[in-house]
C-alpha cells in the first residue's frame, strides 16, 4: 500500500471570476492551483491561508471546501531514480476568493502566476487543477474524487544522435554479432537504461502533483 501524505490547494476566484494559477520550475511545467503541505499540528485551513500567502503574495478569504480529492498513481509506479512509488496525496481543495485588487507580497521564486477562465484553462493544467475548477465552478462542495497523477513536464525527450555508418557497411542497426565483430554490438537496451517521466506532485509551495500537484511540485503539484 502506497504511503499518503496531506496537502491544500484552493481554486481562488478574482471579482471577475478567473482562477488563479500557479506554474512552477523550470521548463514547460503544468499549471496548478496554489498549495503546500500540512505542518505538524496545523489544520487544513490554517495551513491554506498561509501557504497560498507565502506562494502567491494574495491574501485570500476561504468560502468552503470544495472537496478532497485522492492523487494517486498507477499501481506499483516508480519513477527513475526513486527506490519506490511516489506517495499518495490526499488533498484538501477549498473555494476562495482573493481578498484585494493586488498581492501584498511577491510570489515565491519559481511561481509564474497567471488567471484563466474557468472555461479556458491552459492546455499544460494538472489533471487535479481540472477536477477541482470543474468542481468549483459547477457549485460542488464536500466533493469526494480520486484523481491520477500524470507527469508535470512537457519538455521533449532529447533527439537520439544516430550512429555514424561504418566505411564499407550499410548504416542498418539489429545485425547479429558476426566474425571479427565487437561481441557489444548492436545489442538491445539493457536493463539500467530507461526512459523516464517526471512526476509532479501537489507538490506546493508545492502542489501535489503539484506539486504536484508535486512537491512538487508545483498550481497543487498541490
Amino acid at each position: 500500500m502506497s504511503a499518503l501524505t496531506w496537502a491544500v490547494a484552493a481554486v481562488v476566484t478574482d471579482d471577475t471570476g478567473r482562477v488563479l494559477l500557479c506554474r512552477q520550475g523550470r521548463g514547460e511545467r503544468r499549471h496548478a492551483l496554489p498549495g503546500g503541505r500540512l505542518r505538524p499540528a496545523e489544520s487544513p485551513t490554517q495551513a491554506a491561508l498561509r501557504d497560498i500567502r507565502a506562494e502567491t503574495g494574495w491574501e485570500i478569504e476561504l468560502v468552503d471546501l470544495v472537496g478532497l480529492y485522492h492523487l494517486t498513481g498507477p499501481p506499483r509506479q516508480t519513477p527513475a531514480g526513486r527506490a519506490g512509488p511516489l506517495p499518495d496525496v490526499l488533498v484538501h481543495v477549498f473555494r476562495a476568493r482573493a481578498v484585494d485588487v493586488r498581492p501584498t507580497a511577491d510570489p515565491l521564486p519559481g511561481c509564474r502566476l497567471s488567471w484563466h477562465t474557468p472555461a479556458a484553462l491552459p492546455e499544460a493544467a494538472t489533471p487535479l487543477t481540472r477536477a477541482a475548477v470543474g468542481d468549483a465552478t459547477a457549485g460542488r462542495s464536500g466533493t469526494l474524487r480520486r484523481v491520477l497523477r500524470t507527469p508535470d513536464t512537457f519538455d521533449p525527450a532529447p533527439p537520439v544522435a544516430p550512429h555514424p555508418a561504418g566505411q564499407g557497411q550499410p548504416a542498418a542497426t539489429n545485425q547479429p554479432t558476426g566474425a571479427g565483430q565487437p561481441a557489444g554490438t548492436n545489442q538491445p537496451t539493457g536493463a539500467g537504461q530507461q526512459t523516464a517521466d517526471q512526476d509532479g506532485r501537489p507538490g506546493a509551495g508545492q502542489p501535489p502533483e503539484q506539486r504536484g500537484e508535486a512537491s512538487t511540485d508545483p498550481s497543487l503539484l498541490p
